[in-house]
């Protein structure tokens, strides 16, 4: 049972994903630290409030509701959003079309050209002589 849960582990794609969330989780407290001290206090200090959080109140039957949390949220979202795909999106595709054009243009060696020469060569000498 150790045995199969070892080879398990040792998989590739198994190991793949956990550095896949350690990285992420890392992203996440840079993302999260960028969201909460430097972006959100810009916006406190054009709107007067840290978030929406507290920016429209609704009482209802003893009840409060808060309709500023989702703005807050979104905002959130939107910010981290924008982060990954400009931080992590953007580059990935920069890189495959990279490696596509890449592999699209193979250039030919000096040998390779004077091999079709003479093999052209061949072919016209052999069909001379037939």
């Amino acid at each position: 049972m150790l045995k199969g849960f070892k080879e398990f582990i040792s998989r590739g794609n198994v190991l793949d994903l956990a550095v896949g969330v350690i990285i992420a989780s890392a992203f996440s407290a840079i993302v999260t630290a960028l969201n909460e001290k430097v972006l959100m206090p810009v916006i406190g200090a054009i709107f007067g409030k840290p978030n929406f959080d507290h920016i429209w109140t609704i009482h209802l039957n003893g009840a409060t509701i808060l309709p500023g949390t989702l703005i807050t949220a979104a905002v959130n979202f939107l910010i981290i959003a924008a982060a990954i795909y400009f931080f992590v999106i953007v580059p990935i595709n920069k890189m495959k079309k990279t490696k596509e054009a890449g592999e699209k243009a193979p250039v030919k060696t000096d040998e390779a050209i004077l091999l079709e020469e003479i093999r052209d060569l061949l072919a016209r000498q052999n069909s001379q002589n037939s």
